[in-house]
């Protein structure tokens, strides 16, 4: 079956080996951040709506988890906003009454929060992963190039009424660049900001792969060990880089178009390097190569180096 709204697995440096479900069209958004890995927002929106006939996303949830894969999360994620995608409460809640054994995640950027609607909808999930870089309005705007009508206030309120009402983890992110939300006052008000909220976790995280405008850099480890003191907070964490166990695997004759097809999608979301796509597929990196000298001919396949290596994308 191919999978229009399920992508992956993935191995994520935060959830392990995810399978990615992504309700809302490629680049829809409330945000349009500077660090993101999927490329600009394309389409800016605060208006909820329902994207895909949610038939659809739950065919394909049973075809797939019909066969009771391994994995650590089901993520609703991708390349956009999910908490825009006014289906998402009915597939949370039809995951959790048809395939209770699997946990779920939700990566969101925050911004819809505040509305109670929203918040009901996600309380079937096991841990919900926001993100807050900055309370500083100016800071807030340069980082996330937000919709009209957002403010780093809001989203703080809206993260504290989800600490109110939500029984499951809250992992909230801070994504750090340095120069910009590393200054003592910044530190100062995401520590006041973290103290309201209460999360069960904060986890600083960094630029990994190519993000949308070049200026931003990745902290290093010895930075974001510093904030974390900063901070001076219980579980303030730091995002470990994907530690890669390098498969040997063989593909069967009879795969070797689904390999394709599941390499090409990861690369159409987001940039890889060769050890990425391994990780994700666990195919071997010979593989991976031969795949890639494949797909390469003849489509939009491009490279970048960066310093943790290759990246092969698609560009828009």
């Amino acid at each position: 079956m191919q999978y229009s709204h399920l992508f992956g697995p993935v191995h994520s440096r935060r959830l392990g080996r995810s399978l990615g479900i992504d309700l809302v069209p490629f680049k829809t958004c409330s945000y349009d951040c500077v660090y993101c890995e999927c490329g600009p927002t394309t389409v800016e929106i605060l208006e909820r709506r329902e994207f895909f006939p949610i038939r659809e996303v739950l065919s394909e949830l049973r075809d797939y988890l019909s066969r009771s894969p391994e994995l650590d999360f089901l993520t609703f994620s991708g390349s956009g906003e999910p908490t825009l995608s006014s289906s998402i409460g009915e597939v949370i809640r039809f995951i959790k009454g048809t395939y209770p054994a699997y946990r779920i995640a939700v990566l969101t950027n925050g911004s819809l929060l505040h509305r109670p609607d929203v918040r009901r909808e996600l309380l079937p999930a096991d841990v919900i992963l926001p993100t807050l870089s900055s309370v500083v309005d100016q800071t807030f705007r340069r980082i996330h190039r937000p919709a009209p009508g957002i403010s780093a206030m809001q989203i703080v309120e809206g993260l504290e009424c989800l600490r109110n009402d939500y029984e499951g983890e809250i992992w909230l992110e801070v994504f750090i660049i340095p120069g910009v939300n590393t200054s003592p006052d910044e530190l100062a008000g995401l520590r006041a900001a973290i103290e309201r909220i209460h999360p069960d976790r904060v986890q600083l995280n960094t630029l990994d792969r190519p993000g949308t405008e070049d200026w931003v850099k990745p902290a290093t480890a010895e930075q974001l060990d510093e904030i974390r003191g900063i901070l001076g907070l219980s579980g303030v964490e730091a995002v470990e880089p994907v530690r890669y166990e390098l498969t040997a695997g063989s593909v069967m004759p009879g795969e070797w178009a689904d390999a394709i097809d599941l390499v090409h999608e990861l690369i159409r979301r987001r940039p890889c390097t060769l050890d990425d796509l391994s990780a994700s597929t666990g195919l071997s990196r010979r593989e991976i190569l031969k795949i890639l000298r494949e797909i390469q001919t003849g489509s939009d396949i491009e490279e970048r180096r960066e310093d943790r290596g290759i990246f092969y994308f698609c560009p828009e």
